[in-house]
């Protein structure tokens, strides 16, 4: 009972303090304590989302199909690329240097250059949710994959089996709390990196949406918009939790 009540609390402070948040923010733009056209009010955003809910919806078709579709592909290139770096140490001392170099650099400092290279299709902006959604899969997955008790790996040997055996019948569902980890991070990231693409051109999508309404100055849908990358971004990162949940039922015996 005094868990389900904890479970209850946790999720009302955070409710508590947005509602106290929107208070705030609605009472100041009333009280014109902020300028108008600096700070719209959270009724004319929503306003302005209930107007445009039509295209954003069509906009977000585009957004998310570029954001699925890169971050398949990150996650299977960071999933072979951290099996790869547990296999052979050779390669991850040489790689893994190098992956985190690449960290250092900002999404918005790499879409120029790929519009450059790829013009403005669908190709850079898939290629930079790759990069994005590939770094934080590959390094959960690897300390997933190491972190693995050295005695189960002992026992596996001593059991004639060989390193592929090993390698899914133990490292596999060993780093399958790393994956979701890494993979709700890459969720977030792929639908940020492909509206920050969308920002340098194209013909649909939330990002090009954003900024022909921010060139007009209308920035109550402005604001729609950034919430409503949230709101798919949020989306998603819970889809991943329920896929999780059912891909670990035994993370889930002991609430039981």
């Amino acid at each position: 009972m005094n868990n389900k009540k904890g479970k209850i609390i946790d999720k009302l402070i955070p409710a508590a303090v947005i509602l106290l948040v929107l208070i705030v923010w609605q009472t100041a733009c009333s009280l014109k304590w902020v300028p108008g056209y600096m700070l719209p009010s959270p009724i004319n955003v929503v306003k302005a989302f209930v107007t445009d809910f039509h295209e954003l919806m069509i906009n977000s078709k585009a957004t998310l199909y570029e954001a699925v579709l890169g971050l398949t592909i990150g996650v299977l290139m960071g999933f072979f690329c951290a099996a790869i770096m547990d296999v052979l140490p050779s390669v991850k001392s040489a790689l893994y240097p190098i992956l985190v170099l690449t960290q250092t650099i900002p999404p918005v400092a790499i879409a120029p250059l790929l519009i450059l290279w790829f013009k403005y299709g669908i190709a850079p902006k898939v290629i930079l949710v790759v990069l994005v959604s590939f770094f934080p899969m590959a390094v959960g997955l690897l300390e997933g994959f190491q972190s693995v008790d050295s005695d189960m790996i002992k026992l596996m040997k001593s059991m004639k089996a060989n390193k592929w055996q090993i390698f899914w019948n133990v490292k596999f569902p060993n780093a399958l709390g790393a994956f979701f980890s890494g993979l709700k991070i890459a969720v977030a990231y792929s639908v940020v990196g492909a509206v920050i693409a969308e920002w340098l051109g194209g013909t649909e999508g939330l990002g090009v949406y954003m900024t022909r309404v921010k060139k007009s100055y209308q920035f109550d849908r402005m604001f729609a918009v950034i919430f409503f990358v949230s709101a798919i971004s949020l989306i998603l990162m819970e889809f991943v939790k329920l896929l999780q949940h059912y891909s670990m039922p035994w993370e889930h015996v002991k609430d039981k």
